[in-house]
């Protein structure tokens, strides 16, 4: 017999087991028993919080609450029991669920519910990541007006499975972020369903730092470019040192043509003071993403997790160089020290010098003798050769972000001049040394093997002339990670650390020769790390992190960091392919072949195995079985 249909407005919340399928295919004794402990939680905390089980779907539970109060406290309890009862346990016996909550429309009608109300609360919770809670936009304008949630963060207007209508949804964490990485997580939620367009900035980085891009480095456009994260209203922790960040020194000359000078003093003064243990210095790359714009210190402190910015100009004329300066105590807004300078041009390394040490002065930082001894000698005392130089990191810097050949060659032409002038150049030739790297990176060059012995040879010509060049040892360390010299390249890169120990690429680098050694746990926490000093560059460390995950068999977790670095760029094919293996491993066959799909709808001709050849993967170990397993997986997900 059919029954009148019921129409009401409720406050709906649906809830879901993380992996709860996958893992009753592993292990039904033990899902069952958790599925019950789960039932008693969830079943108490409605019962508190004035709620009705509309029904039930094996592990999900579909609610309605009388007030949108009463659905976001339920919901809130509900976390909190999970994180309790999970708390000490393996991860095997833990409980993490998905919640989303809407106020809508329902229909009851023959024992089960319709609806809108119903689609979206189920849509918001597909959306939900694991231990947290989705609210639609109704919702949260009516709870927050009632109700201390705790953190909230903005998805934006995500795009919801059938569901015509766009509106703001926000994620309620259990908790405040605590630390760097729970940091970084928010910034992920904030991003994550937020489309970025293409600009320069991360093409070679990506491909350096992910465990997979050797394979992948032949095939360049995989790696379309992509723009660094957009500015962040989530503040990243302090660290426990004095912090800081050089914004680029603004270029006073009349002639435009001198902004690479302008930049070059920036950069200089930035490896200087990260060259200082007990500094912590914000990368080059994340403090440029402010270049040319009008910025308050107190925002970039927040954004870059930082308490003092450094901002100043550059005037070059003739022979003749004026600097102006200023270092501010971004948290309280006062002025440390301001200073000009009006000097010949060829006392630029002494007033380079006398900059440095009135911040170490301001910021009470003590150097060690070994620091001290670094900075008593200029780098050259050929100023054309300075010049040719900074003409050639200018260059170098398109070549490196930008992956154009033509960069590459007219840095080439510029360090070589520099080198001429003044032989005994390291820092040219060092630079001179990273420019061949690329050239056989990115195959170039006509004889790519023949370029990274160019890039051997110079990298140890400059280590003979100064062997506290940073950028030497960096580089000589990549040139054995792909010649399988894998001790020789942890003790170089290690070494690059120890002489620029805020270098984020340097921790890049060290954490792909340490996947590429096996060493999973220790390559992920030197990605976190290069994240940490290059917060706006995350694109550079998200492949990485994730290929590290899913080569430790830690799908779940590899997810997070993948899908991150798809939100930034969805043009990034092997994110998506390793997206998709995960999928595979984790029983999620048609998010896989969706996965799979969108791979071939953007490269029909790609291939797995073409892309991950055994010869192009420098592991320390035979990559046999890693790769049967990547093959197997990408093959059931529909790939060649």
């Amino acid at each position: 017999m059919t029954t009148a249909e019921t129409r009401k407005l409720a406050a709906i919340m649906f809830t879901d087991i993380v992996g709860f399928s996958r893992q009753m295919g592993t292990d039904e004794a033990r899902m069952l028993r958790l599925l019950e402990v789960h039932n008693q939680i969830i079943q108490h905390a409605v019962t508190t919080h004035h709620g009705s089980v509309i029904k039930t779907v094996g592990d999900a539970f579909l609610v309605d609450f009388p007030s949108v109060v009463h659905a976001v406290q339920c919901a809130q309890a509900i976390q909190r029991q999970f994180k309790a009862h999970d708390t000490g346990k393996e991860n095997t016996e833990q409980i993490h669920v998905r919640i989303g909550i809407h106020l809508g429309d329902i229909v009851q009608k023959d024992g089960d519910v319709f609806g809108d109300g119903v689609n979206i609360a189920a849509r918001l919770q597909e959306l939900a990541e694991p231990d947290t809670i989705c609210l639609s936009q109704k919702v949260y304008e009516e709870v927050v007006k009632k109700l201390d949630v705790g953190t909230v963060v903005s998805l934006g207007k995500p795009k919801l499975k059938n569901i015509a209508e766009r509106f703001a949804v926000y994620a309620v964490l259990l908790e405040a972020p605590k630390g760097l990485w729970q940091a970084l997580q928010v910034q992920r939620l904030k991003f994550s369903r937020r489309i970025s367009t293409a600009q320069r900035a991360v093409a070679v980085g990506l491909m350096l730092i992910a465990g997979t891009a050797v394979a992948i480095r032949a095939l360049p456009s995989f790696f379309p470019n992509t723009q660094p994260l957009a500015p962040s209203t989530q503040s990243l922790p302090l660290p426990d040192k004095p912090s800081i960040v050089v914004l680029p020194f603004i270029n006073m000359s009349n002639d435009p043509e001198q902004e690479y000078f302008s930049d070059g003093i920036t950069e200089d003064i930035t490896t200087d003071l990260s060259k200082i243990a007990s500094l912590f210095v914000i990368a080059r790359n994340s403090a440029f993403t402010y270049k040319g714009k009008a910025v308050k210190v107190q925002d970039v402190s927040r954004e870059m997790g930082v308490r003092y910015v450094l901002e100043g100009s550059v005037r070059k004329s003739d022979n003749q160089v004026r600097i102006t300066a200023q270092l501010i105590d971004a948290t309280t807004g006062e002025h440390l020290w301001a200073e000009r300078y009006d000097r010949p041009l060829d006392e630029i390394f002494a007033l380079q010098d006398e900059i440095r040490q009135k911040i170490v002065l301001a910021l009470k930082v003590k150097l060690t003798p070994e620091e001290q001894a670094r900075f008593k000698e200029a780098p050259t005392n050929n100023l054309e050769a300075y010049d040719y130089y900074l003409r050639g990191r200018e260059a170098g810097g398109r070549a490196f972000l930008e992956s154009r050949k033509e960069a590459g060659e007219q840095a080439r032409q510029m360090y070589e001049k520099a080198i001429e002038l003044d032989p005994r150049y390291a820092a040219a030739h060092a630079r001179l040394a990273w420019v061949y790297y690329l050239d056989f990176f990115f195959r170039w060059a006509q004889d790519p093997i023949q370029s990274l012995g160019r890039a051997s040879e110079l990298a140890q010509r400059a280590v003979a002339l100064d062997d506290t060049l940073s950028l030497a040892h960096q580089t000589l360390g990549l040139v054995h990670v792909f010649q399988r010299h894998h001790e020789q390249a942890l003790r170089e890169i290690e070494r690059a650390i120890a002489l620029d120990p805020s270098d984020a690429l340097s921790y890049a680098t060290l954490g792909v020769a340490l996947v590429f050694a096996g060493q999973l746990n220790d390559g992920v926490k030197a990605h976190e790390q290069a994240m940490r000093l290059d917060p706006r560059n995350l694109p550079l460390y998200l492949i990485q992190l994730g290929h590290a995950y899913r080569s430790a068999g830690q799908c779940e977790k590899a997810i997070v960091p993948i899908k991150q670095a798809l939100s930034l760029n969805p043009a990034i094919i092997p994110a998506r392919v390793n997206l998709a293996v995960c999928y595979i491993e984790l029983g999620r066959e048609e998010e896989a072949r969706a996965e799979a799909a969108e791979v071939l709808r953007r490269n029909p001709n790609f291939s797995v195995e073409a892309a991950w050849r055994k010869e192009n993967q420098p592991f320390k170990d035979d990559p046999t079985p890693i790769l049967e397993r990547l093959y197997a997986a990408a093959r059931k997900a529909g790939l060649k």
